[in-house]
């Protein structure tokens, strides 16, 4: 029997990338996401799209007891940090009653839950975080993460919890951007950029997030795993390498520090992961982030 690994938020960037992958590696795979499909694959023995609002118990219910799902990738959130703050209703919505709805629903069809999570869970003051690091989110965006992390860990499922950082790379098919994207295409269009130079990352090339999970899934792995790339970097470092790359003007980049933006939502100064518990217990090993870039220029 093939496994079955249902993908909520299967339309956004990891999403896409992880349903092909799972595809090639011929698991059954059931993608969901609010809306029309935005995946560029075929309905088959193999692949099947429901339109699925993960804070709707009817909804839920409904995919996942015809589905009946060996496993449970759930990627869908609100991630924009400024929305999450000034619309609190709507993240509480969907990244905790929506966690909740999908994760009671797992408890009842699934027998591995893989919850996705972010760096943001934690306060930015020290940066390159490992799994047992104390997580102090400072953003509501961060919080309402954390407390889906918290009913992820007390449910009656195996679970594992990827917490991962700053993913880039191309959509299969559609147009959200990412910060390479919106750095390739500001300068492509002669724009002049602002770029924060006081912020760290370990920026996460979506293909490598994508082999990160499908590790997990295939090594029944549980607990809490931070999968990202190995590269310490400002976004300003991004930006330039970005623009080295693609043989765009760098003269168009303006270096910054966090304080010229005045944004809802704080960001945290410093995060970025150790990635040595996904190296030793998966066999984890992503590439550089030049090698990211140039796989987007192929």
């Amino acid at each position: 029997m093939k496994l079955k690994v249902l993908i909520t938020g299967a339309n956004g960037l990891l999403g896409q990338h992880l349903t092909k992958l799972l595809l090639d590696k011929n698991y059954q795979v059931v993608a969901t996401s609010r809306g029309e499909s935005r995946l560029p694959f075929e309905p088959s023995d193999n692949y099947t799209y429901h339109s699925m609002d993960i804070a709707n118990a009817f909804d839920t219910y409904a995919v996942m007891n015809r589905e009946k799902p060996d496993v449970v990738v759930h990627a869908a959130a609100m991630t924009n940090v400024d929305d999450c703050e000034l619309q609190p209703e709507q993240c509480e919505r969907i990244n905790v009653q929506g966690t909740a709805q999908i994760l009671t629903d797992a408890e009842t069809f699934s027998s591995h839950f893989i919850f996705i999570s972010t760096d943001f869970v934690f306060d930015g003051e020290q940066g390159n975080y490992k799994e047992e690091d104390d997580a102090l989110p400072i953003s509501l965006y961060g919080f309402s993460k954390l407390q889906a992390e918290s009913m992820v860990q007390t449910s009656d499922i195996p679970f594992a919890i990827v917490r991962t950082c700053l993913v880039y790379g191309n959509l299969l098919k559609g147009t959200r951007s990412n910060i390479v994207s919106w750095v390739k295409e500001s300068l492509e269009h002669g724009k002049t950029i602002q770029v924060v130079s006081d912020q760290l990352r370990t920026p996460t090339y979506v293909e490598d997030l994508a082999k990160g999970i499908a590790l997990i899934i295939e090594k029944k792995a549980i607990g809490i795993y931070h999968i990202s790339g190995k590269d310490w970097l400002t976004p300003y470092d991004i930006a330039l390498k970005t623009a080295a790359k693609f043989n765009l003007d760098a003269g168009k980049i303006v270096k910054v520090d966090a304080s010229t933006f005045k944004q809802p939502g704080r960001r945290p100064m410093k995060t970025g992961f150790v990635i040595e518990k996904a190296r030793r217990e998966l066999g984890y090993e992503p590439i550089s982030f030049e090698e990211g870039l140039e796989k987007l220029r192929s």
